[in-house]
C-alpha cells in the first residue's frame, strides 16, 4: 500500500514557485510555527523559524519587495532562491527532555538495473531540553554542526548521539506499556516504517536518475517522531554528514561508508 503523502511528510511549500508560495501565505493565518529551509544546503545553515502571523506577513513583505525592485529595474525575473517552508511539529517525541530524530540511511548501489540498500544510523539529541517558545536553534534542530553552536557541546558531545541499541532500550523501558507498544517498537515498526518511506521516495523519483553502471549515492533520511509514536520524514540528503566527532561516530560512520563501498 503507498502511503499517502500527509502520513509521512509535514505539509510543505515550495516558497520559490508562485503559485505555492502563495498558498502558504493564503494558509499561513494561525499561531502554527512553520521552519523554513533553503534546498541544496547543509549543516542547517540558513534554517530560520517562522513562529507567528507576523514573522510569516514580514517573509511575504520581503518578497514583494524583491519583486517590485526587479520591476523597477527592468531586469529579467529571477525565480527567488530554492526555499521550503515546513510545518513544524511541536509536539515531538522527547529522549530524557530532549528533542531528537533518527539518521538513516538509503544507499542507491545500482540504477541499472536498481539496487537498494537501507541501513540504520543512529539518534541525534540537543544538548539541552526542548521547548517549543525557545529561539535558540540549537534547541529545534539536532544535527551535529548546530549542536557544536551550543555551549555545552563540548561537555556533552557523546550524550547527543545514540546508538539504535540504546534508544531502543529506552522505548521500551519508558513507553512500551504506557503506549502499548509492541516490544523493540524501534527495530520491528519503525523500522518497517522507515523502509517503506524511503522506498516510496525512490519510486517517485527514480525516473529522474540517470540510468548508468557506475551510477550509486548515499543518501541520508532524517526521520523524526512525535508523542504519538507517528514517523515523519523530514527531508533527504544527497550530502550526508560523515563526520566521527563522538565515539559511537567513530563505529558507524566507518562501518557504513565501508558497507557502501
Amino acid at each position: 500500500r503507498l502511503l499517502k503523502m500527509e502520513e509521512f511528510f509535514p505539509e510543505s511549500f515550495r516558497l520559490d514557485l508562485k503559485n505555492k508560495r502563495n498558498a502558504f501565505f493564503a494558509l499561513c493565518k494561525d499561531e502554527q510555527i512553520w521552519i523554513c529551509k533553503p534546498s541544496c544546503s547543509n549543516q542547517g545553515r540558513g534554517i530560520f523559524l517562522l513562529k507567528n502571523p507576523a514573522a510569516v506577513t514580514t517573509l511575504q513583505d520581503k518578497f514583494h519587495r524583491a519583486q517590485e525592485y526587479l520591476l523597477s529595474k527592468r531586469v529579467p525575473y529571477r525565480a527567488p532562491q530554492a526555499r521550503i517552508v515546513q510545518r513544524y511539529i511541536q509536539q515531538p517525541l522527547l529522549l530524557e527532555g530532549k528533542k531528537f530524530d533518527v539518521r538513516s540511511y538509503l544507499l542507491i548501489a545500482c540504477t541499472a538495473p536498481y539496487v537498494l540498500f537501507f541501513a540504520q544510523g543512529y539518534v541525534r539529541l540537543t544538548c539541552v531540553n526542548y521547548a517549543a517558545a525557545s529561539d535558540d536553534l540549537t534547541v529545534h534542530l539536532t544535527n551535529q554542526c548546530m549542536q557544536k553552536k551550543n555551549s555545552l557541546y563540548s561537555q556533552l558531545k557523546d550524550e547527543t548521539i545514540w546508538r539504535m541499541e540504546h534508544f531502543n532500550s529506552y522505548i521500551n523501558e519508558k513507553f512500551r506499556k504506557s503506549k502499548g507498544l509492541p516490544e523493540d517498537w524501534v527495530f520491528t515498526v519503525f523500522t518497517k516504517r522507515m523502509k517503506q518511506i524511503v522506498l516510496q521516495c525512490f519510486l517517485a523519483a527514480k525516473h529522474k536518475l540517470d540510468r548508468k553502471l557506475g551510477y550509486f549515492d548515499l543518501i541520508g533520511c532524517d526521520f523524526l517522531i512525535d508523542e504519538n509514536f507517528n514517523v515523519w520524514l523530514l527531508e533527504m540528503n544527497a550530502n550526508p554528514a560523515l563526520h566521527t566527532n563522538c565515539e559511537v561516530l567513530k563505529d558507524i560512520i566507518p562501518a557504513i561508508v565501508y558497507k557502501s563501498l
